[in-house]
């Protein structure tokens, strides 16, 4: 993309040159003759309006949580936007309580999730659902992710939405997959007729997806075809990361590092919308911010600028 329409569609408020620099110091400090793997960085990111765009074609793109999953029952389809109706104005109010806003948000998602399994949710409609959705993921998403796995920087993508569909996504929509990448977000076990029978693990909603989500979460073997170890084993990799890029669209996405002991985090947001409203806010709360639904090639400029090459 040129320099020019990049400069117009986002924005770099501030950049934090001294944490920059201990990346990049730490980076080569972890380097060995035979290696240039980044053992001790690790990238998180929130999935809907951080990876996928905010807009598609001018209108509000779909969310894995709510928007995209039809699961071939209109009377249950119907029940799960009821519910939708009621809880999302309480996720968002600000005269409720922070520990009862967590029990609204269990309740929803607890809910939600009864509805697909009694609704007969499959796995044909999962696929179905993608096929037929508007979901599309921000330019340069793909060359980031090549970029990170080409370094072996592991990639958590933390969603309070469903992993099954986040992987049926990068599958129709991306084309590949990617063995650095993994999905942090709740599990589905289908039967032998692929029918959705139970969730994995405990509920992550959108209140407690944070690092913790790791030791709530179900193992995070991926269903790519990815043999990603055993999970305490994945779970302690992963802990061990002392540097942290950060990327979300929403101030609560900065608590995804909780339980993380990291030395230094850069966090990047995106501001898709409210722009005049809400700049200031995240001009305090992230490092760097891009605006209106920036593609992702300043990410990778920065990634570069953190995890150079050995030469470099």
């Amino acid at each position: 993309m040129p320099r020019a329409s990049l400069i117009s569609c986002c924005t770099r408020l501030h950049a934090p040159t001294s944490r920059l620099s201990l990346f990049r110091r730490s980076h080569h400090n972890k380097l060995t003759p035979s290696s240039t793997r980044c053992f001790s960085h690790n990238v998180i990111a929130d999935f809907d309006g951080t990876l996928t765009r905010y807009r598609v074609n001018g209108v509000r793109g779909q969310s894995i949580i709510h928007g995209i999953l039809q699961q071939g029952n209109a009377d249950y389809d119907a029940k799960r936007e009821a519910l939708y109706e009621h809880y999302h104005p309480l996720e968002f109010s600000p005269l409720i309580p922070l520990e009862e806003k967590t029990k609204l948000m269990e309740e929803w998602w607890s809910k939600t999730h009864d509805l697909l399994i009694e609704g007969g949710l499959t796995f044909d409609a999962i696929k179905q659902s993608v096929s037929s959705s508007s979901i599309a993921f921000r330019d340069g998403v793909v060359e980031l992710f090549e970029f990170l796995e080409e370094k072996e920087i592991p990639v958590l993508i933390f969603s309070a939405g469903l992993a099954d569909v986040i992987e049926e996504v990068l599958r129709q929509k991306l084309h590949r997959t990617f063995k650095n990448v993994k999905i942090v977000s709740n599990r589905m076990v289908f039967d032998d007729d692929g029918r959705l029978v139970s969730f994995k693990g405990k509920l992550i909603h959108v209140l407690n997806k944070n690092e913790h989500a790791l030791d709530m979460a179900a193992p995070l073997h991926d269903q790519l075809g990815v043999d990603n170890g055993e999970e305490g084993e994945e779970n302690a990799y992963v802990k061990q990361r002392t540097n942290v890029l950060l990327l979300g669209d929403h101030m609560g996405d900065l608590r995804m590092s909780d339980g993380l002991n990291y030395e230094s985090r850069i966090s990047i947001g995106f501001l898709n919308d409210n722009v005049e409203k809400s700049l200031e806010s995240y001009r305090k709360a992230f490092d760097i911010v891009y605006l209106n639904d920036a593609p992702m090639w300043g990410v990778l400029e920065i990634a570069s600028q953190l995890f150079p090459t050995e030469a470099s």
